[in-house]
């Protein structure tokens, strides 16, 4: 069998190519307006390279009868050649060639090229989302005759002369009966405007109006922005009040200009993107884009111009490249330096940003250092003291020498809500707080910020819960002393409240304190609730790998041996009436605690009350 080769050449179907691009290509239906806004930008960026005393603006008309739709621009314009050769061109534009982004630039880019939006060479081919057929006609700035270029959904084009005398160009959109609204319906064209023009620096107008359909000045833009006026901006913009501003301007490593803002929209939880308006040559595009914001900035929105960034063919994203990396680092870098300054200078300010948006912030310092250093200073936790930063809390947690030896500080802290006021109390004598983590990543975010503070200084920093049964809790906070498990007896006839029975020495006036494991209650609301088989399979499959192999610590109970009839109580038997009383005590404490004490208990309480009302009428047991 003979061999052979052959070189080919890349075959392309305009008419599939043209098709793909108005139901693929584009999300929007209104995207090819601002194509050809784009291009009519150029082409008058472009003129006034080469005269200093022209403006130049963009004109829109609409023609309901006609169904048809008009972008005129008196611009630089096309000669024939070049509307041969870069309009009827899928992939090649006068504007890629002069930013040297096509092969056959080699990378040769003019200072012209810097001004212009374009880039891809198929801006124009857009408009056939909308129209059936697209017609061309362009005078050249100094040239001899004007040119018209037809084209339908084919791929035949015709190229012919008119008398056009006037320089510029004007598409003329002969739009699909599907998009005959958009003749009819200005507004829909205004809107188009506003969503990717209103920044252009170029006039627009619809429809012969003399008011301009675009802003074109933003405050935030401005080369020494004022900050009233951006404030100003930003809350029209936007429609609401920015809490904070944080003018952005940098040329090095990567140019960006504009401003950002914190919304007064709460964000729920830590769920959703961060996302800014973004900006090329005032042209935006997009509206959300993500990534560009730090995770935790999901409270920030604004408007930023990328001169340095690619969009992508779409021009609806930017793209992933280094030059996105390098902005999102120095804006990274930009937010931190932003709030960090207002940490020293404007502490109030950022405290009500932080009451703000606190939860989003906690939640994303979890796992980002730098965030949580910030944090730390500004943050306050809820204490029995009052609300505290971490540093306010580790300056008045310092560990005492006579009872610690290996902790340089001692935090407590409480994560039952249950407890909050009991716990409060207790601490109300002490000058160490205790922090109320109530909130479960407000746990592991004090728990992260000690142990940054620990590995910073070479402290021994011991985070510890508000529990008896934790070091020194009940001989520095409690004032307790000689603690000790009840005998087996004691905790047999308790054991129907399901807690640890301890026994201890501690002030008169309180025969039982009761403290609470919030795990140990998740778990009995749960084993309920499955018992009712009110739990769905999933969630069910869920919670038993949440407590898979274990075991919460019980909720515990101190028995005050200093009572007096709690020291009686103990000098007899388990059984006797007084044992009873001790025992609806020791409900009653769980109770006020807020434990969810189980049913056997109830119907105990009742063989209690009748064993002792027997005994005070003089009756025997039977």
């Amino acid at each position: 069998m003979s061999s052979w080769s052959r070189r080919i050449s890349f075959q392309v179907d305009v008419a599939g190519i043209i098709q793909i691009m108005g139901t693929s290509l584009y999300s929007r239906s209104d995207t090819p307006i601002r194509e050809l806004l784009q291009n009519a930008h150029d082409a008058i960026q472009r003129r006034r390279l080469s005269d200093l005393s022209y403006k130049g603006q963009i004109n829109i008309r609409t023609d309901a009868e006609r169904h048809t739709l008009e972008v005129s621009d008196d611009g630089i314009g096309l000669t024939a050649d070049e509307a041969e050769k870069y309009l009827g061109t899928l992939g090649i534009g006068i504007t890629g060639l002069l930013k040297g982004r096509h092969p056959s630039a080699a990378g040769n880019a003019s200072a012209e090229g810097e001004m212009l939006i374009g880039q891809f060479g198929i801006g124009l081919f857009s408009a056939f989302l909308l129209a059936d057929r697209i017609i061309v006609e362009s005078r050249k700035v100094g040239g001899h005759e004007g040119i018209r270029w037809t084209a339908g959904e084919g791929t035949a084009i015709d190229l012919e002369s008119c008398d056009r005398t006037d320089p510029g160009t004007t598409i003329r959109l002969e739009l699909k009966s599907d998009f005959h609204k958009l003749a009819e319906t200005p507004a829909q064209i205004e809107a188009a405007i506003k969503e990717y023009a209103d920044y252009l620096p170029i006039p627009i107008y619809l429809n012969g109006t003399a008011q301009r359909a675009n802003v074109i000045n933003a405050a935030w833009f401005d080369a020494t922005p004022d900050a009233e006026a951006v404030e100003l901006a930003l809350e029209e913009k936007f429609n609401e009040a920015p809490l904070d501003i944080i003018p952005i301007r940098v040329e090095k490593p990567v140019s960006i200009a504009g401003a950002l803002y914190v919304t007064p929209q709460r964000t729920p939880g830590f769920a959703g993107e961060p996302v800014v308006t973004t900006t090329i040559k005032r042209m935006v595009i997009s509206r959300d884009t993500q990534g560009l914001l730090p995770q935790w900035a999901t409270f920030l929105r604004g408007v930023l111009e990328l001169n340095d960034c690619s969009p992508t063919a779409s021009r609806e994203d930017l793209v992933r490249d280094a030059k996105f990396e390098a902005a999102r680092l120095q804006l990274e870098k930009m937010l931190f330096e932003h709030f960090e300054k207002l940490a020293k200078t404007d502490p109030s300010r950022l405290e009500a940003v932080l009451s703000w948006h606190r939860y989003s912030l906690a939640g994303a310092a979890l796992s980002d250092r730098r965030l949580r250093d910030l944090l730390r200073q500004t943050y306050r936790f809820t204490t029995s003291a009052g609300a505290l930063t971490c540093d306010e809390i580790l300056a008045r947690s310092a560990a005492d020498p006579l009872f610690e030896t290996d902790a340089d500080r001692v935090l407590w802290y409480n994560t039952d809500r249950r407890q909050e006021r009991w716990v409060n109390s207790l601490f109300a004598q002490t000058d160490a707080p205790c922090v109320q983590t109530l909130r479960s990543f407000e746990e592991s975010l004090l728990a992260a910020m000690t142990g940054d503070v620990a590995a910073a200084k070479g402290e021994s920093i011991d985070l510890r819960v508000a529990s008896p049964s934790a070091s020194g809790f009940a001989s520095q906070i409690l004032g307790v002393q000689d603690m000790e498990d009840a005998s087996p007896e004691w905790q047999d006839f308790l054991s129907s409240t399901e807690a640890r029975v301890m026994v201890a020495t501690f002030r008169t006036d309180q025969p039982v304190m009761a403290f609470l494991n919030d795990r140990h209650e998740l778990q009995k609301t749960y084993e309920e609730l499955k018992r009712q088989g009110t739990v769905p399979a999933g969630f069910q499959r869920l919670i038993d790998s949440h407590f898979e192999g274990d075991e919460p610590a019980r909720n515990e109970v101190l028995l005050n041996r200093n009572h007096r009839l709690v020291k009686r109580v103990l000098e007899q038997r388990a059984g006797t009436p007084l044992a009873s009383v001790l025992r609806l005590l020791v409900v009653s404490a769980l109770n006020s605690a807020g434990a969810a004490v189980p049913r056997a208990v109830q119907s105990q309480q009742s063989d209690d009350l009748d064993w002792i009302a027997e005994a005070l009428w003089g009756q025997k047991k039977s």
